[in-house]
């Protein structure tokens, strides 16, 4: 980290927004493997996360000497653990992990599902209980030097399957970090059970690989076409430091019928059709599941839909129409329309307040809530962006 930082830290400007980016502060002065000896020091030019994931990546120094390169993974385990109880088996000193990096300027094809496999190397992580996780750090370089030695505290991390580890595979694109743009992860239970030392075969052992999520492509324009639909079977920490989209509309729409709707809603219908500019996706770190622009042309519908585990915010800002809240999930609704029951995907119909909506105003729905969106204008298109959160 920047030791400037250091100083603005506190200086109103800094504060108001808190732009000092919170975990360079943190991991400036945070346990890593090699800090048990005076010798070894840590530039970690970069961190990410995701969910439950941290990677940082950057330089080690051993007595004041560039030393080598290093990528560290840190996982605190609460999807495989569930996972893991499913099969009725509990966390134990270790899990693992497929990696992959991606360097600039490689490029994915979007129109494969996304998975690692037995190409892919397989790293060990091991409870550190100074973060509270499971954590491996890989290093371009485990060679002392000729006629040097390393300290025994951190020799005694080194090797195979060790907290300090080189994985042969990576070390050409572990050789410029700058280049790394992406770190694609797959955890798994450890292939050893702890108590009875038993082996697990590749079928048995829990994963946790993003479970059921997807990326939405346009390959098509038919509407609600599965091949728009692509699977996302890892973890991807993007190290890009910024985005930019010069004119969202020139973005190809991925084309939706009847969204959120089963067959017996009256709203559906074969010209009922809105599409969805995905923007941003798999590039958020923490929570953030997507951002993308909804398009909803005059008399369509998005069906009505209950969120759980997932927050979701809309921002209208062009057109206009009604949105539907679950009529309890907002003590103070405006009573301008009367309570109805609607059609709520997937479940029975529920009770909802008809809201009016225009450019400007914004829906908000927590885990558990209600909403769904209708455009009652005779001939202007009702835009809205949206962003979805995991919110547990």
């Amino acid at each position: 980290m920047d030791f400037r930082f250091e100083k603005i830290f506190n200086d109103p400007s800094a504060s108001v927004f808190q732009v000092v980016f919170f975990p360079d502060r943190i991991y400036h002065d945070q346990y890593l493997n090699a800090t048990r000896s005076e010798r070894y020091r840590y530039n970690v030019q970069e961190v990410r996360t995701k969910a439950e994931i941290t990677v940082l990546k950057g330089e080690v120094y051993k007595d004041s000497v560039l030393y080598t390169n290093f990528l560290r993974v840190e996982y605190r385990s609460a999807r495989l653990v569930e996972a893991m109880r499913v099969k009725g088996r509990l966390g134990g000193s270790a899990v693992r992990a497929r990696i992959r990096l991606w360097l600039d300027p490689e490029q994915r094809d979007l129109t494969q599902a996304q998975f690692l496999n037995e190409d892919d190397p397989i790293i060990r992580l091991y409870y550190c209980p100074w973060v509270d996780a499971y954590q491996v750090e890989l290093w371009n370089t485990l060679e002392p030097g000729e006629g040097d030695h390393h300290d025994i505290e951190v020799l005694t991390q080194m090797g195979r399957n060790g907290a300090i580890t080189k994985i042969p595979k990576l070390s050409a694109k572990m050789a410029d970090m700058k280049l790394i743009r992406e770190v694609d992860l797959e955890f798994l239970e450890d292939d050893v059970t702890e108590t009875s030392g038993y082996f697990l075969p590749d079928s048995e052992v829990a994963r946790d690989n993003f479970y059921f999520r997807n990326l939405q492509v346009p390959n098509t324009s038919n509407p609600s076409s599965d091949s728009n639909t692509i699977q996302k079977g890892t973890y991807t920490l993007n190290f890009r430091r910024g985005f930019f989209i010069p004119d969202v509309k020139k973005i190809p729409p991925v084309r939706y019928r009847n969204a959120m709707m089963l067959p017996g809603n009256p709203d559906a219908g074969e010209d009922n059709i809105l599409e969805m500019r995905w923007l941003l996706q798999d590039e958020f770190s923490s929570s953030m599941v997507f951002f993308h622009e909804v398009a909803v042309p005059p008399g369509v519908v998005e069906g009505t839909h209950q969120h759980i585990g997932s927050e979701e915010l809309y921002f209208v800002y062009e057109g206009e129409g009604i949105a539907y809240m679950g009529a309890a999930d907002h003590p103070d609704l405006p009573d301008t329309h009367p309570v109805e029951d609607r059609h709520v995907f997937g479940l029975d119909p529920k009770q909802v307040r008809p809201l009016d909506v225009k450019a400007g105003s914004v829906i908000f729905t927590k885990s558990g809530g209600v909403h769904g969106i209708r455009n009652t204008h005779a001939t202007q298109t009702l835009r809205f962006v949206a962003f979805l959160y995991q919110s547990a």
